[in-house]
């Protein structure tokens, strides 16, 4: 049964910048080599994801790129615009506003601390449960 987490933001340091509790998740996804998908609303999301994971940590190099090139298959994070396909992989950060069309074992949803986010979170929500999905929530 594919599962679904939901990460709902209430701590400072992610609420001011939600992108960077996708980085965590990016990191402990690259920690368990999981092949990761992080599907971004628009493409100015996708390219501040791509430039806070290359310094959100001095520490952690998490090998990551925009989907669409050849090597899209090579790399641990993938990062995909809306416009761009790729295929599913064994996990998915969505970051849209509509469930995913195709998903591997488990589906990530950050969840900003607004109320338009949280009410989208909400329809979501409902729809893993009708897909069958075993669903959960996490306060961050």
């Amino acid at each position: 049964m594919p599962r679904a987490d939901f990460y709902l933001i209430a701590k400072p340091r992610f609420s001011e910048q939600p992108l960077l509790l996708v980085c965590e998740l990016a990191r402990k996804a690259f920690a368990a080599q999981q092949p990761t998908l992080i599907l971004t609303r628009d493409f100015e999301q996708a390219e501040a994801l791509d430039e806070l994971l290359w310094s959100f940590d001095d520490d952690t190099y998490i090998p990551h790129q925009l989907a669409g090139d050849d090597d899209d298959g090579d790399t641990a994070v993938l990062i995909a615009p809306p416009g761009v396909d790729t295929p599913a992989r064994p996990l998915t950060i969505n970051l849209r506003e509509q469930c995913p069309q195709s998903y591997g074992e488990r589906v990530l949803e950050v969840v900003a601390a607004n109320p338009e986010e949280r009410e989208g979170s909400r329809l979501r929500w409902r729809e893993y449960q009708r897909l069958g999905f075993d669903v959960n929530k996490h306060d961050m």
